[in-house]
């Protein structure tokens, strides 16, 4: 079937039901019923889904699949999700182009480019980058030569037009090309309108780079949070870029605070979640959050944190347990005027 037939499909059944779908379930469920994540169906494909970049979660119910690979589905009226080449891409369809949250890894750039060509609408007006990782801006270039105006942090801009340091690997990226970098940069937070559609966005200060932005879609109750939330793979702090815990817990706060109990949020990776679910979130990293603190006033390294059981009882594992506590730990560091009042 083709994918626009399944989304005109879709587009019909989201008319006859006007009333909000409650969110339900755990880890990877999404807001719709035919979005939910069966374990066994990942499990089982998970060997056949290895070689491509962030698509552990490929296919589920619902979901269309690209000749490229990529996985689509519809998230709301006039907005689509695409999945399988990088962070998660939103489209939003409007009446002056399409308007598109993240743009994928450059490795799939193609593929992503070619599904968008696929879907309703027309060309790409604006882009938002919810921060400056590459799996996020891929597609910028194209995307920027074609004429989309690029909506990010300033720090973003800065990030992707100088280059930077990645000490885990102990070189440097280097600076994209000028056609990538955004062209309308925030500091704190901003409000656009295209096509009939308002679009909010704002500062989601150091909760995993120095330049993470969430966009709002008020109209259809959708919130774009990139890698601020990160349920379905282990959290991710670029301490070296900014990003540290407590920063991640202001920040969940602050999206629990910009949403109601209906509105649904989408992460860079995994499906889309409601309410409950980023309140988990935001209450295991407040938990960690609280642990770390006497810890690392105790002088404990991440291995001692690790091996004294920090991460035990939280009600979730995790892939690497040491590196995320590493991460975290380095982090504090860098605010280690916050942790306790006699710290200086």
């Amino acid at each position: 079937m083709r994918i626009l037939d399944i989304f005109e499909r879709r587009a019909t059944q989201l008319r006859r039901d006007a009333s909000p779908v409650q969110c339900s379930g755990a880890f990877v469920t999404g807001c719709h019923e035919p979005m939910r994540i069966a374990r066994d169906s990942v499990t089982s494909r998970r060997s056949v889904l290895q070689g491509l970049a962030g698509a552990a979660l490929l296919p589920w119910p619902g979901v269309a699949v690209t000749a490229g690979g990529l996985g689509v589905s519809q998230v709301a009226r006039e907005l689509t999700l695409i999945a399988g080449g990088g962070g998660n891409i939103l489209v939003l369809q409007t009446g002056d182009g399409r308007v598109l949250v993240d743009s994928g890894a450059a490795a799939s750039s193609d593929a992503v480019l070619a599904t968008l060509d696929e879907l309703p609408g027309g060309g790409v007006t604006a882009v938002f980058n919810t921060h400056w990782h590459l799996d996020q801006v891929g597609s910028n270039e194209a995307l920027g030569e074609s004429g989309a105006t690029i909506f990010a942090h300033e720090k973003t801009r800065q990030r992707l037009g100088a280059g930077y340091y990645l000490p885990a690997e102990d070189r440097y990226e280097q600076p994209l090309p000028r056609a990538a970098l955004p062209t309308e940069t925030v500091y704190t937070d901003g409000a656009t309108s295209i096509g009939g559609q308002r679009i909010d966005y704002g500062h989601l200060i150091l909760a995993h780079t120095d330049g993470d932005i969430y966009v709002s879609f008020p109209d259809l109750n959708v919130i774009a949070v990139g890698d601020v939330v990160s349920r379905a793979r282990d959290p991710m702090f670029d301490w070296f870029g900014g990003g540290w815990l407590g920063g991640r817990v202001d920040s969940l706060a602050l999206l629990l605070e910009l949403s109601d109990a209906d509105t649904r949020f989408v992460p860079s990776y995994g499906a889309v979640i409601g309410r409950a679910e980023l309140q988990a979130e935001h209450d295991l990293m407040l938990e960690l959050f609280e642990r770390m603190v006497e810890h690392v006033r105790l002088g404990e390294t991440a291995q001692d944190m690790l091996t004294t059981g920090v991460l035990d009882g939280l009600g979730r594992t995790f892939e690497d347990p040491y590196r995320l506590l590493y991460d975290m730990h380095k982090g504090f560091w860098a605010h280690h005027n916050k942790l306790m009042p006699d710290i200086v």
